[in-house]
């Protein structure tokens, strides 16, 4: 068994993706990050670094449980004990990853803050929209053109790449986007989107999450972007 302390954000449902390609059995243990809870001593025990995703796997490396934060490193680590969405071919293997630490060292953080600045920020930025609107359409186009070369991020085989990229890559119009201009793209979303396993992850905690698009209250913005935040701990 799995338990998996998460909430549903792109980040929490590349790892609710990956537990039901896998078929894996898991506990889902809700974080609410809009409520601070992502900061109580018992979370911060096995995500320091007050993020979810994170797992306890009761079954880890020598049947003892075993914990992990940041969601590239379950995908690898899920990867690795199921067999399953990462070759052990070492170069197909090594194009997965680098399309994985694509997805996690730039569409992730330049697509969070293309979000967070054309929808969340308290002060209209003109300088930080710009930016990171024109970051966002630039990390789209490299996907485009990949995509219009390969069905899968990391060849023809749909793979972890792929699991950690999805959930950041859908609404690209939240981040200034037209996805008729990404036409590859739009075929591998919806190619995605129809596989069984990713319709039930992305269902996951889905009951439970404000769209905070529509208005952030004070006491919110506080947890998730203001002294709350970043409060010592």
């Amino acid at each position: 068994m799995i338990d998996v302390y998460t909430w549903p954000t792109p980040n929490g449902h590349k790892v609710h993706i990956m537990l039901n390609e896998c078929g894996l059995e898991h506990e889902i243990h809700g974080v609410d990050i809009q409520k601070g809870e992502q900061f109580e001593p018992d979370f911060l025990a096995i995500s320091p670094n007050n993020r979810i995703p994170a797992i306890i796997d009761n079954d880890g490396p020598d049947g003892r449980p075993y914990s992990l934060f940041e969601s590239g490193a379950i995908l690898i680590y899920l990867a690795d004990k199921t067999g399953k969405f990462l070759s052990k071919d070492a170069e197909q293997r090594y194009t997965t990853l680098q399309w994985l630490m694509f997805q996690m060292g730039n569409v992730g953080p330049m697509f969070g803050q293309a979000h967070h600045f054309r929808s969340y920020a308290a002060d209209n930025v003109e300088y930080a929209v710009e930016r990171y609107t024109n970051e966002a359409g630039r990390l789209y186009r490299i996907m485009n053109k990949r995509l219009g070369e390969r069905t899968y991020l990391a060849g023809d085989d749909y793979s972890i790449a792929d699991i950690a990229t999805y959930p950041w890559s859908l609404n690209p119009q939240r981040r200034g986007q037209d996805l008729e201009e990404l036409p590859n793209v739009a075929r591998w979303l919806d190619a995605i989107s129809i596989r069984p396993a990713v319709e039930k992850a992305m269902k996951v905690l889905a009951d439970r999450r404000r769209d905070l698009t529509k208005g952030i209250d004070e006491e919110t913005r506080r947890i998730m972007f203001g002294d709350k935040q970043f409060a010592r701990r």
